[in-house]
């Protein structure tokens, strides 16, 4: 599929709200507590959210749209690190990468990931941190692929509950 990937610019942040929920809650749905996905996205998805990481010339904010129709179905945001674990001035926090259950198994998450490290590049960055569930051996599993190791561990907080995510690292 000839999948359409761009820098997201003002205006697009009511589809990048939509397709953050929407992918979190497909994600997490009988992981997570309901009401603390709808909690979590309610407060890290809203279209202000997105429009302060457009905005900042610190973040790169990118959106994947389905070819036929151009509606999203995929985002990535990057911004800088916030870890628990040492970073410097090159280096850049993978905060988001999801695509919407109609781009499973068709390579968009692995076109994101070109995406998000291009643009990582762009500014300047040598290395590229992201969390994630540590139980979330499907995307563990696709970061390990991409050329992502271990580099540490974080306590991360979902609506009201905490879970233990794993920080991976790769150079650029």
């Amino acid at each position: 599929m000839d999948w359409r990937l761009r820098r997201a610019e003002p205006g697009d942040e009511p589809a990048l709200s939509l397709v953050a929920a929407a992918s979190f809650l497909d994600a997490f749905a009988g992981v997570l507590a309901g009401p603390d996905i709808v909690a979590h996205v309610t407060r890290n998805s809203s279209v202000e959210k997105f429009a302060t990481w457009i905005a900042d010339s610190d973040s790169i904010v990118a959106i994947a749209e389905h070819p036929n129709g151009a509606a999203p179905v995929g985002y990535t945001v990057l911004t800088p690190p916030d870890f628990p674990i040492p970073t410097g001035p090159d280096d850049v926090e993978l905060r988001r990468i999801y695509t919407m259950p109609v781009a499973n198994g068709t390579g968009l998450g692995a076109l994101l990931m070109k995406r998000a490290i291009a643009d990582a590049r762009a500014l300047g960055r040598k290395r590229m941190l992201l969390g994630v569930l540590g139980t979330n051996n499907r995307a563990r599993h696709f970061y390990e692929r991409q050329g992502f190791a271990l580099a540490g561990e974080r306590r991360f907080n979902v609506g009201g509950s905490w879970y233990d995510d794993v920080v991976y690292a790769r150079d650029l």
